[in-house]
């Protein structure tokens, strides 16, 4: 088996590399990470530009580009082999709700998907404690036990590990997608040239966040996993829309 990990923070995040010492031995490990924090890049292709690919210790790999374009490389490029896999992470904040529409984590693990490739993308639930170690762990129990649950080739995984020691997880919750509630606004700060400057405000809090979401299972200390689709088709509102549209005529 071979599986291809890859992230958005960058080739040099301690939650990649907590990652592969604890898949080690499950296969034959490929790293292909960007050069640098890509976080919030989402599934943006570089296309205006060739790529570098430079080599580091251990036989890790990094891309001047985004998450996506490191997995598209890994896949169609880098390597003889053909991967099995995709892991994405170890995030260093949590990726809940609608922040995979922003996350470049969950887009990796996306790219692997679009690739025909089943992927997870995985997420510590960061409070300061830093246990990249009871996230790894837990992506390893799911691939281990991936053997009895057959979920098909373009499946991708979003988890979420709260931060604290393996031993007091509460355990493992399949979960939806909770919702956030609206952002903070924008922040207003001047360069040393005297210009205008903006930081985009904090993601808003969990606002759909009750059982069976994402954002509760991990704040009663469970592993939330969740199966994410890519067809963003809103299928229950088609044949209405149809019927309208013939109305108008």
């Amino acid at each position: 088996m071979h599986i291809l990990l890859s992230n958005d923070d960058g080739v040099h995040s301690p939650g990649l590399r907590a990652l592969y010492d604890e898949l080690t031995g499950l296969g034959e490990l490929r790293v292909v990470a960007p050069d640098r924090d890509h976080s919030g890049a989402s599934n943006s292709l570089t296309l205006s530009r060739p790529l570098t690919v430079e080599n580091h210790p251990g036989g890790f790999l990094s891309v001047d580009g985004t998450p996506t374009d490191c997995v598209h490389l890994a896949v169609h490029g880098l390597f003889d082999c053909r991967f099995s896999r995709v892991v994405s992470g170890i995030n260093t904040h949590a990726n809940l709700g609608d922040d995979i529409i922003y996350s470049g984590t969950v887009a990796a693990a996306m790219e692997g998907r679009t690739l025909g490739l089943p992927a997870i993308a995985v997420s510590l639930v960061n409070n300061g404690k830093m246990h990249y170690e009871t996230a790894a762990r837990a992506v390893r129990y799911l691939l281990e036990k991936e053997a009895s649950l057959a979920l098909g080739p373009r499946c991708l995984l979003n988890v979420n590990v709260p931060d604290v020691p393996w031993d007091e997880l509460a355990g493992f919750q399949v979960t939806r997608l909770g919702h956030r509630g609206r952002g903070e606004s924008a922040i207003p700060t001047t360069c040393p040239r005297g210009r205008e400057r903006f930081w985009i405000g904090a993601a808003g809090a969990g606002d759909d966040a009750g059982p069976g979401t994402d954002f509760h299972a991990v704040q009663n200390g469970y592993v939330s996993v969740t199966p994410i689709q890519v067809d963003m088709t809103r299928h229950e509102v088609l044949d209405s829309l149809s019927n309208w549209l013939k109305a108008e005529r």
